[in-house]
């Protein structure tokens, strides 16, 4: 399976670089609707036959516009939301707040799952929800998937689940609004990114497409 990894459009938490991510969350910024409107026009090349997105009111709105270009239902589940911020919601993502959320949301796909957000949840429990929509995608038989999911969610499944995406490589480049993660696999053999928003994913380890590391900032 095909499998494209869309971050959501822009939204006014992600304008003041706070963590969101507490059902339903806010809407889209005139920016994120623009955003969202050229995901059609964006994803032209694919052969999208089912198309997902979480349970915050950003994907759904994001979906909008390519469900309706392609004639596809949005398959709304809870399984590809944003990892939970628990007791850190709405703080700055440039504070240590935001800073401890980011080490532990990526030290789960080290390995270290155990580790919970403080009054959040569990890396097992991040990842198991997330797995479960991707299988059920991959089961469907549809040969192109699209879902529409958040940035931290991504980037954390990604590095764990991608046989050439490392955790050093992934905290590096935060995605864009709408920015796409474009893999291939599935949930019994396991996954290999192909694509970076745009950029030739190079194996683990390697200096990656983007070249020097990015700002690592949480996106919600």
């Amino acid at each position: 399976m095909r499998l494209l990894l869309v971050r959501h459009g822009q939204t006014p938490s992600n304008v003041d670089h706070l963590l969101d991510t507490a059902v339903p969350g806010p809407g889209l910024t005139a920016l994120g609707e623009t955003q969202a409107a050229a995901l059609p026009e964006a994803l032209a090349d694919e052969d999208i036959e089912a198309l997902y997105a979480s349970n915050l009111t950003r994907t759904r709105l994001t979906a909008a516009p390519l469900a309706a270009a392609r004639g596809l239902e949005v398959i709304v589940r809870d399984g590809i939301r944003e990892l939970s911020a628990g007791e850190l919601e709405m703080r700055p993502g440039h504070s240590p707040e935001g800073e401890r959320y980011l080490r532990t949301v990526f030290a789960w796909a080290a390995g270290d799952t155990a580790l919970r957000v403080p009054g959040g949840e569990s890396g097992q429990e991040a990842l198991a929800r997330y797995d479960a929509v991707v299988a059920e995608a991959a089961a469907s038989g549809a040969r192109t998937v699209a879902m529409i999911s958040h940035g931290a969610a991504i980037r954390v499944w990604v590095a764990a689940r991608a046989a050439n995406v490392d955790v050093p490589f992934a905290r590096a480049r935060p995605l864009r609004n709408t920015g796409v993660v474009v893999l291939e696999g599935c949930p019994a053999d396991g996954w290999k990114a192909l694509a970076w928003e745009g950029a030739t994913v190079e194996p683990a380890g390697a200096a990656g497409p983007t070249g020097e590391p990015l700002d690592t900032a949480g996106q919600k």
